[in-house]
């Protein structure tokens, strides 16, 4: 039996190679994307035109790379801080929904590379920018009571600013909205003040309708004066009180006050309480 010369087994050798080498570049030869990824092809280190979608893609063996970005939502929160119309400080957490074009996919890897580098260079910088826009349109104390409308400001500056990063914002939301302490102290002296400004209205208006009531008693009590006089006058006597009776009386007398009723020569002493009605059948010595 002959044994293989060493020329065969080296020829296996170096057959072998080549093959282990052919199929490592027929693996390296294509790529695939899956769904809610783009990838940029870049040769040599250039980026290359044209995003490759999901599917399969062939590309140079060695001297080419795709670099694969993730083209679904991407949420991160963003702190931010900015001075009011009114000057003072205000500070918020955005949390910040959004995704990259996939067709400008391109253009992003050359001009901001990775996603790290898009959220600390792009959106951190330009939510910080759309948030001063936005707080500078309102006091503080507007921009806490019109809250919607300082997020309304604030996504309309964001969207317009980072578009042309080719990053689409989807939704953005306020996590936290904070004020200096000194604000804070100045709503709550504020609050205090106008509790004490409804309790003055509050006893103002008391007091008026309280001094209502008192002229309307007083109006009344003319009235009825206006009344007896008249009913006196009709009857054709004069009523004259006697202070002593009535003092006597409140003093605990027993004896009821009296009343003199003078109706020409003849006079009568009457009790207080009696039925004027009946003067005209009263007869008098």
């Amino acid at each position: 039996m002959k044994s293989a010369s060493p020329e065969t087994g080296l020829i296996g050798l170096i057959l072998g190679i080549g093959l282990a080498i052919l199929a490592l570049i027929s693996v390296n030869s294509f790529v695939i994307v899956n769904p809610g990824q783009a990838g940029v092809l870049s040769i040599l280190g250039k980026a290359q035109d044209g995003v490759l979608l999901e599917g399969i893609h062939f590309k140079p063996p060695l001297v080419s790379n795709v670099d694969i970005y993730d083209v679904t939502v991407q949420k991160f929160e963003v702190p931010a801080q900015s001075s009011t119309k009114d000057l003072q400080q205000l500070s918020a957490s955005f949390a910040i929904n959004f995704r990259l074009d996939p067709v400008q996919v391109v253009r992003i890897r050359r001009e901001q590379g990775t996603l790290q580098n898009i959220v600390s260079k792009v959106v951190a910088p330009q939510t910080q920018e759309s948030f001063k826009i936005a707080a500078a349109k309102r006091t503080i104390e507007e921009a806490i009571t019109q809250r919607e409308l300082l997020k309304a400001d604030f996504d309309e500056a964001l969207n317009d600013r980072l578009d042309k990063y080719g990053i689409i914002v989807l939704d953005t939301s306020v996590v936290d909205l904070t004020f200096s302490p000194e604000f804070a102290k100045a709503v709550e002296e504020k609050q205090i003040a106008e509790q004490r400004a409804r309790r003055a209205v509050y006893i103002a208006k008391e007091a008026e309708q309280q001094a209502q009531a008192d002229i309307n008693r007083a109006k009344g009590t003319a009235e009825a004066q206006r009344l007896l006089a008249e009913t006196l006058k009709a009857t054709g006597g004069q009523l004259v009180l006697q202070k002593e009776a009535i003092e006597a009386w409140q003093k605990g007398g027993a004896q009821m006050p009296k009343v003199l009723i003078l109706n020409g020569d003849n006079k009568s002493m009457v009790p207080f309480l009696f039925n004027l009605g009946n003067l005209s059948e009263m007869s008098y010595e």
